[in-house]
């Protein structure tokens, strides 16, 4: 684990892809209103945080890799905010461009007893316009020729950063470069992503962006699935988080199944960030493909016992891989 995280440590990392701000209402809830069948949460925390492809970069950053962050926000206050959050987390806001047209997405969530109640959305999803993609493409590939950049991760939300055209023009730049690509993918651009490393869906994004009629549970239809998909998009490896039944991984020769382990809950809001994070420098690394697996999956796990959107913590995922029979 030394030797795997003193490797992490000299990796530098593109992000490209969708950012927000998480903001939190903690309450007690007492009562239901009269105005309607609904509860009424009396706050007692509020707090905000970063989202999204920042999310990312934060895992990134918590694993002790350097990240450089690429996307758009608003001219707002919440935009601002966003900056702000950069700041205090010591993360650089050079590739962040302002769109004057778009709004900051924001999430907002409220809890209470760490569940969530109910979450209010603020977001633009139209993709960006040619001019930014074009803004975005020269500011990567200027800082892709001047540095050493050891993998691109791609972290789509759906909220129309990540345009098809950015993604064929920088994966093409990776790919001459010998740099490799990753993918957190959502429905609308799923059958875009081609050509790529490590291409990571959950189980019901692979559902929705395949079309395919698949069972939570049923393995070997998912191998089936998994193994045509993969050719078909020419990735290297395709790798389904399935929630409470854990990760599959396959290269198209072996396929590798790893149980969830038994954890409580609290909330499962950016595990998926945790796991493309920890992925991607394991492929930046070579990591074995069942080390590789085997730590995003309990990576994932552990952010999912915090509630709210947070960071993996370094040593505690250190201390818990400690404890597998590799």
């Amino acid at each position: 684990m030394k030797q795997i995280f003193a490797k992490f440590k000299q990796m530098r990392a593109i992000v490209i892809g969708d950012v927000m701000v998480d903001t939190y209402l903690w309450g007690k809830v007492d009562r239901m209103s009269p105005e309607a069948p609904v509860p009424i949460v009396s706050v007692t925390k509020r707090e905000t945080r970063l989202g999204g492809a920042a999310n990312v970069s934060l895992n990134l950053k918590a694993l002790g890799a350097t990240s450089i962050l690429f996307s758009v926000i608003g001219d707002d206050e919440q935009g601002r905010l966003f900056k702000e959050l950069l700041e205090k987390r010591d993360l650089s806001s050079e590739g962040i461009f302002i769109d004057t047209q778009r709004i900051t997405t924001v999430k907002n969530r409220i809890i209470s007893k760490g569940q969530h109640i109910a979450r209010v959305d603020e977001e633009t999803t139209d993709f960006i316009k040619p001019e930014l993609e074009k803004t975005l493409f020269d500011a990567i590939k200027k800082l892709i020729e001047k540095s050493q950049i050891d993998v691109i991760i791609f972290v789509d939300y759906d909220k129309g950063v990540v345009t098809s055209t950015l993604f064929k023009t920088i994966n093409e730049l990776a790919l001459q470069k010998g740099i490799p690509t990753t993918v957190d993918p959502k429905k609308r651009n799923f059958c875009n992503y081609k050509n790529v490393t490590l291409f990571k869906p959950n189980f019901k994004e692979f559902v929705d962006g395949t079309g395919l009629p698949l069972k939570k549970g049923d393995l070997e239809s998912l191998k089936v699935a998994a193994d045509e998909f993969k050719q078909k998009q020419n990735f290297k490896f395709i790798f389904v988080t399935l929630s409470e039944l854990g990760v599959f991984i396959s290269n198209g020769i072996k396929e590798q199944y790893f149980p969830a382990v038994i954890r409580y809950i609290a909330d499962v809001s950016g595990a998926g960030d945790t796991v493309i994070s920890v992925a991607s420098l394991a492929i930046a690394t070579g990591l074995d493909p069942k080390v590789m697996a085997l730590m995003s999956n309990i990576a994932g796990g552990l952010v999912c016992e915090k509630p709210g959107v947070v960071p993996i913590d370094k040593e505690q995922l250190i201390k818990e891989m400690r404890l597998q029979k590799i």
